[in-house]
């Protein structure tokens, strides 16, 4: 999670093993917010309350003009998120299977995010 315009870095997830889909990582970490608080997702967050998320186009249909300038709307919106996400792939741990031990992922992500933290001037030695 990321503050508007990718000032910062709010809340990682580092991930568990096995399979779980995003919107269940997020419905966890979201208990340290504000019940009230609105996100911005893309469209693996479709269906949860609170949380902006891009139209799906419906199988054999097109989506409306106006769905289509929403979701370009909401993708100005997210690119700050997707290019944070970008530095902190630039590492290639968070984007190739992890080979060390497993108990070492967690703090080699955060690690990583505060390496990315400090490259975008939020956090100061």
């Amino acid at each position: 999670m990321v503050l508007p315009n990718g000032k910062d870095i709010v809340d990682v997830v580092a991930g568990k093993p096995g399979p779980k889909s995003d919107v269940k990582l997020f419905r966890e970490s979201r208990e340290g917010f504000d019940p009230n608080q609105k996100f911005n997702g893309d469209k693996a967050y479709e269906g949860e309350e609170l949380t902006k998320t891009p139209h799906k186009k419906p199988k054999k249909q097109e989506l409306t003009s106006e769905q289509k300038s929403r979701n370009k709307e909401l993708a100005s919106e997210r690119i700050f998120v997707e290019h944070l996400i970008r530095l902190v792939k630039i590492f290639r741990v968070a984007q190739e299977r992890f080979r060390l031990n497993s108990n070492k992922y967690e703090e080699i992500i955060m690690t990583i995010c505060g390496l990315v933290r400090l490259r975008i001037g939020t956090f100061i030695l």
